[in-house]
């Protein structure tokens, strides 16, 4: 019952909340995972123009090669990275469920 009243909470009196009773990751997991996106996005295009920048054939070659496929790497990690987030998170919180079963049966 504490564990609702406790997702309840807004998003501001959670992140201010110094016992960490309640987590504010999985609340903000997608903007998270947006921010990630436009990093990657960023991060290619520094590439691409740094391929178009040596102004060799090489140069503008491994640019158009590489932008894509470390745009592609970087989103597949960050997707991982923030699946086992998730993932530690609802193991924490069905651990905290399991717990509390255990709890109430032998009182």
């Amino acid at each position: 019952m504490e564990q609702q009243q406790v997702d309840a909470r807004g998003f501001f009196s959670s992140l201010f909340d110094f016992s960490f009773a309640s987590f504010i990751t999985t609340k903000i997991i997608k903007i998270l995972y947006i921010i990630a996106i436009i990093g990657a996005g960023i991060g290619g295009l520094f590439i691409l123009f740094g391929g178009f920048a040596s102004k060799s054939f090489l140069g503008v070659l491994g640019g158009l090669i590489f932008a894509p496929i470390a745009f592609i790497l970087y989103v597949i990690l960050a997707r991982v990275w923030m699946e086992i987030l998730i993932v530690m998170f609802r193991i924490a919180e069905n651990t905290d469920k399991i717990a509390g079963k255990g709890e109430s049966s032998q009182a």
